[in-house]
């Protein structure tokens, strides 16, 4: 389990299910976003037949926030990139 803090946001990594890298906002300003999964605690035994057991949260970063997760994620130190070689093509 590791920890990253990026301004005020503490964040779990043993949570983070997904990552946009390279997007925009509705401003049009470069964000990433960070797909949180938190596991739900049923209140009784019986609600734990409940198939939906985590609880998602988008939570997108910009400017410099963006750029500090743009290189954590993208650093061949923190994640395995399997096409290395991949470059998006624009249509």
């Amino acid at each position: 389990m590791a920890f990253i803090k990026i301004q005020n946001v503490v964040i779990n990594t043993s949570y983070v299910a997904a990552v946009k890298l390279d997007s925009r906002n509705s401003s049009g300003d470069k964000s990433v976003s960070v797909l949180i999964a938190t596991p739900k605690f049923p209140l009784f035994q019986w609600e734990s037949t409940s198939q939906n057991l985590y609880h998602y949260e988008w939570i997108e970063f910009t400017g410099q926030a963006a750029n500090a997760l743009q290189d954590y994620f993208t650093s061949f130190n923190n994640v395995i990139d399997l096409l290395p070689q991949y470059q998006e093509s624009v249509i």
